[in-house]
């Protein structure tokens, strides 16, 4: 028996990256687990591993800046697991480059996906959460949520946002039995750079995490399932995690 036996988590960016790896790590401590995200060949597998394993896992098409769809995401997973017990808000979008010259519709699709579908599934999940009693949410921030750096301008201030946003929903519902965990992590090994459009900002992205030996996205999975394995009295709000080398 796992330590989330019993449980349901529903991971959203869950075709690759961070979101892959902590829904494996949520089901192999007993979750089941529904997988979101746009590329449903890739959520398949991820499913079918899952299962072979021993698990449970549906793939759920959604994209999380549509509030249709995240509304639409929440009701399959209640009504096909059950419940909802753990929500990883972990899809996110990274454009990076200068603020002067950049296509501001690089700055709609981070503040759509990286804020907005946050709070927009956060919105869907807590009457669930609420009606049964609990449950956990955990935001994945970035220390670009912490320190804000140049070519980094919008995605650190969508990030601040999800610092902010959490901790003002932490004080709304704790009192629900509801608990809301905030992750920061520094450079991880994840495909998150190769999207960036600006070529000068994807060099650069890509020789600052040559610079550090970078986390790799099951180590910040690790630190998802420490968070939500805890005593129901322990609410670990914050969790900064770094590679060793990295300076900022």
């Amino acid at each position: 028996m796992g330590k989330l036996s019993g449980k349901v988590a529903l991971v959203t960016g869950a075709s690759s990256g961070i979101g892959s790896a902590t829904a494996l790590a949520l089901a192999a401590e007993g979750a089941s687990v529904a997988l979101v995200g746009r590329r449903f060949e890739r959520l398949q597998a991820l499913a079918q591993k899952i299962s072979e394993n021993g698990g449970q896992a549906i793939s759920l098409i959604a994209d999380v800046a549509d509030e249709t769809q995240v509304q639409d995401m929440l009701s399959k997973t209640k009504a096909q697991l059950g419940r909802l017990d753990i929500l990883v808000n972990n899809a996110g979008v990274m454009q990076l480059g200068e603020v002067d010259g950049a296509k501001t519709e690089d700055w709609r699709s981070m503040i759509n996906i990286n804020l907005l579908g946050l709070m927009y599934t956060t919105h869907a999940a807590l009457p669930i959460m609420k009606a049964q009693g609990g449950g956990h949410i955990v935001n994945i921030s970035s220390t670009s949520g912490r320190v804000a750096m140049a070519n980094c301008a919008v995605y650190a201030a969508t990030k601040f946002g999800v610092v902010a946003f959490s901790e003002a929903l932490r004080q709304e519902v704790h009192s629900n039995k509801i608990r809301v965990t905030i992750v920061e992590p520094g450079a991880v090994s994840t495909e998150l750079g190769n999207h960036i459009q600006d070529d000068n900002a994807r060099e650069w992205a890509r020789t600052w995490l040559e610079s550090n030996t970078p986390l790799e996205s099951e180590d910040i999975a690790t630190a998802i399932v420490y968070a939500v394995t805890q005593p129901l009295r322990v609410n670990v709000n914050e969790i900064l995690i770094r590679p060793t080398d990295q300076k900022y």
